[in-house]
């Protein structure tokens, strides 16, 4: 299923044995494009704290009640690492992270939430310590905020055309799939997307997107309606019009 990633944004995490706080942010991956973790605003609970969970941990949303069940007691949370989201989250921070939960490792079995790696990795291993994070900190330069990348300009082949306003997130497959682009300083009162196949390159320093699409191509394409669902029809007619082949099979 389609879905605006700012939506998700405040949904309630609930762990299997109360509340436990609130999505603030995801992390993705910039060469996949996967989302590798959900930033969870602990609030009162844990205070002045964020925590980070994998998509693995996830039971079946509650679309309706904006809510997201985890795997997890509030306990194993209490005592995951603690890691400062506001900076680079480092392959050992991960690895540790990873341990911790007994969650599989995704740059070394693939996609985690394939059902052959759910079966291999069963979620879940109960803590009473916290854990310590190792003093060496080298920060993952492929992992960023969806916050962080929202309001970056868009440079197609012959100029700007405007700047991310959203993502579309593949909710069964935990991938982006779509940026959602708002025209407004270019070409007013249109949204369009772009598939992230189509970019080209990410200038991280300078917060620009590089699309492998020129600005006619994006100024004729079909718009995008942030209230109607992004369908496989609305999806059809997106890929016919750029002509290019779909994700899908």
């Amino acid at each position: 299923m389609l879905r605006s990633l700012e939506d998700l944004h405040g949904y309630t995490i609930h762990a299997t044995d109360g509340d436990i706080g609130t999505v603030h942010a995801f992390f993705f991956d910039d060469k996949t494009w996967a989302m590798r973790y959900l930033v969870v605003d602990t609030g009162t609970w844990l205070p002045d704290r964020q925590v980070l969970i994998s998509p693995i941990a996830l039971g079946q949303p509650d679309w309706e009640g904006q809510f997201f069940p985890v795997k997890l007691t509030a306990e194993q949370v209490r005592n995951s690492p603690d890691i400062d989201t506001d900076k680079p989250v480092s392959r050992q921070q991960e690895t540790l992270l990873h341990t911790y939960y007994e969650w599989p490792t995704y740059w070394t079995v693939g996609n985690p939430l394939m059902p052959d790696a759910v079966a291999a990795y069963p979620g879940g291993l109960p803590m009473t310590e916290p854990y310590e994070l190792p003093q060496e900190e080298q920060g993952d330069p492929h992992l960023h905020s969806s916050r962080d990348v929202i309001g970056y300009y868009i440079q197609a082949r012959d100029g700007q055309i405007g700047h991310v306003e959203d993502f579309i997130i593949d909710t069964d497959a935990w991938a982006i799939r779509y940026m959602v682009v708002d025209t407004v300083n270019w070409w007013p009162g249109k949204k369009v997307l772009v598939a992230v196949t189509w970019i080209e390159d990410v200038n991280w320093a300078e917060s620009l997107v590089h699309v492998d699409l020129s600005r006619d191509q994006v100024k004729g394409s079909p718009e995008f309606d942030a209230k109607a669902p992004v369908n496989r029809d609305y999806e059809s007619r997106l890929y016919d019009y750029y002509g290019r082949p779909a994700y899908w099979p």
